[in-house]
């Protein structure tokens, strides 16, 4: 079990780095360690210490809180909501969600509309 947990954690770093667009080197430089650590607890194979989390949270901009989200789905296999949690590691996504953020309100509204017609027009009558 506590190689789970340190796999989610790992995530849920790897997660907040990427939507804020810093490398590994960059967050280890905030954080004062070097970014083969980084990697390590990104991949789950090192355990992020609680001090360390928190200064990992201070470089993020975000509460220690955040990296146990989702973290008793996570645990529990059989809980179908947790399967679609993996959507949110991929690449493709975070990148999808840093160039909407990186619109303006209308076309963001727009690209919106579209996405959900897109959805509307597979839906079987």
């Amino acid at each position: 079990m506590a190689a789970d947990i340190d796999l989610h954690l790992g995530r849920r770093l790897r997660r907040r780095r990427r939507l804020l667009g810093l490398t590994q080197q960059q967050l280890a430089v905030q954080v004062g360690i070097r970014f083969q650590q980084i990697q390590k607890y990104e991949c789950g194979a090192n355990r992020i210490s609680a001090a360390r989390l928190w200064r990992l949270a201070e470089a993020l901009e975000t509460s220690v809180a955040y990296f146990y989200d989702g973290l008793t789905e996570a645990l529990d296999e059989s809980t179908p909501a947790a399967a679609p949690r993996e959507v949110f590691s991929r690449k493709e996504t975070l990148d999808l969600i840093q160039a909407y953020y990186q619109l303006d309100e209308r076309p963001r509204r727009r690209l919106l509309d579209l996405a959900k017609s897109l959805n509307a027009d597979e839906a079987p009558a």
